[in-house]
């Protein structure tokens, strides 16, 4: 089904908050259920690790020392980033040069975990993703590994989309049209996780955080599902997040 022939949802909560925090491992599918979740909630659309991969690009452009960390977060805090915050648009640029497509490279797969992994980096684009969130009214869907319990733990809707491992590697191979060979893809999935939970918990839901495992769902599938988590916080608050859980993980 293309995007175009799903339709959206009313506007909800209109004039008030609503940020929908997703966190969870690669290859879960984040990016392109929470960009489609933004689209029929007609909410503004972070992709926090694209400017992870936009700092990688920039030290990498650079020739700064990912091991050394005060370079890393002086690098962070002088990043000419420029962010869609569409989900109808995307696009990185860096200094006026457009990176969309070159931080999805292996290159920077292989180099991200050294600056996410960068305390003093994480500070300084956290604070940036904050500043996004308020700019846009606090009406956006922000995914990443840290959005449910370190950059917006407030938020109204916060959830964990996860997979199996085997899924996740069938998805990310697929994303990546077969470029890579089983050992790089488990580089680009399950190494860089390993990595990256050594800073941040995004493999286990904190309390009040809603777990949507879509090993057995397609995207539609995943989207509904996620959108029902979203429909069951904020207009059934009497109901229970543990209900909300069972059912994303049934894909009922």
């Amino acid at each position: 089904m293309t995007q175009e022939l799903i339709e959206t949802v009313n506007v909800l909560r209109p004039g008030k908050s609503l940020v929908v925090a997703i966190d969870g491992p690669s290859g879960s599918g984040k990016s392109s259920v929470s960009k489609e979740v933004a689209r029929r909630l007609k909410l503004a659309y972070l992709d926090t690790g694209a400017m992870y991969r936009a700092l990688t690009w920039f030290c990498l452009q650079n020739g700064t020392d990912l091991d050394d960390g005060a370079a890393v977060e002086t690098a962070a805090e002088t990043l000419p980033l420029e962010i869609s915050t569409s989900p109808e648009d995307e696009y990185v640029r860096v200094g006026g040069t457009d990176v969309t497509l070159a931080i999805r490279e292996p290159s920077i797969s292989a180099a991200v975990s050294a600056v996410a992994t960068t305390l003093g980096a994480r500070t300084e684009l956290i604070r940036r993703q904050r500043e996004l969130i308020e700019k846009h009214h606090r009406r956006m869907v922000v995914e990443g590994r840290d959005i449910t319990t370190v950059v917006v733990p407030a938020a109204e809707v916060r959830m964990l989309l996860t997979a199996s491992e085997e899924a996740r590697l069938r998805r990310r191979g697929i994303q990546l049209g077969g470029s890579q060979n089983a050992e790089q893809l488990a580089a680009q999935v399950t190494h860089r996780d390993a990595k990256d939970s050594t800073v941040v918990n995004f493999t286990t839901a904190a309390d009040g955080v809603v777990t949507l495992d879509s090993s057995e769902l397609d995207f539609d599938g995943t989207v509904q599902a996620a959108l029902d988590i979203v429909d069951t916080v904020i207009n059934h608050p009497a109901l229970k997040q543990s209900s909300a859980r069972h059912r994303a993980t049934q894909g009922d």
